[in-house]
């Protein structure tokens, strides 16, 4: 059985995959986000979000394969998934917020606008290839789903009450979807998985790349 190892702390990213009947495995990444985006800044210029997000995602993966636990190390049946999400509004870029005032500040910003929320994936086929006697294609693959939100027009009383739950200081764009954050999107233009963290359809689409099917990797209990 193949399995899948998320590069991912996001328990959100991991909920979704178990809703749909994969159960990952988790090993973080420790990659230093704000450098890799300076060094990528340095080489190419000014990124676009949906390029950022996926070179991050790119690298938190191929950090991953340098330095699997000991356990996964000799396995046979891994394909390795990595994420990153960022909203975009106004031409700005955002990820997690620093501290409370930023979250009250940046929802001040958010409310009654539209904004779009990119979620890079990239996924890796670390199995054996067919001449190691394994069924892997050394195959590494990734892409971005890009999706509209529609804010709702919060009052500051909301905004103050929503962030003193603590849960937009967790999430990039300060807000989620399938929490707390959930009555305050009005609606949404795109895939709801996306805005969660991880798109489904396209991580079907990834796994299609390397000739595996979405439900080789459903739980079989």
């Amino acid at each position: 059985m193949t399995r899948l190892l998320l590069a991912s702390a996001s328990p959100a990213r991991r909920s979704t995959l178990s809703a749909a009947g994969i159960d990952a495995l988790v090993h973080v990444s420790g990659v230093d986000e704000d450098a890799v985006l300076a060094q990528a800044r340095h080489q190419w210029g000014d990124l676009e979000p949906a390029d950022a997000v996926l070179l991050l995602a790119r690298a938190k993966v191929e950090d991953v394969a340098d330095h699997l636990p000991e356990e996964l190390a000799d396995a046979d049946d891994l394909l390795l998934l990595g994420c990153d999400s960022m909203l975009e509004i106004d031409d700005e870029v955002l990820g997690k917020p620093r501290d409370t005032q930023e979250a009250v500040a940046r929802w001040r910003t958010m409310r009654g606008r539209t904004a779009v929320l990119h979620t890079g994936h990239w996924l890796l086929d670390e199995r054996p290839l067919p001449a190691d006697g394994g069924q892997g294609t050394g195959g590494t693959h990734g892409a971005t789903s890009s999706t509209v939100i529609h804010f709702a027009d919060l009052g500051d009383d909301e905004i103050d009450a929503y962030v003193a739950t603590g849960e937009p200081l967790a999430v990039a764009g300060a807000f989620t979807i399938d929490g707390l954050g959930g009555p305050f999107v009005e609606a949404i233009e795109g895939d709801h998985h996306g805005v969660v963290g991880l798109s489904l359809p396209l991580l079907r689409a990834l796994l299609g790349e390397i000739g595996v099917r979405v439900h080789d990797l459903w739980r079989t209990a």
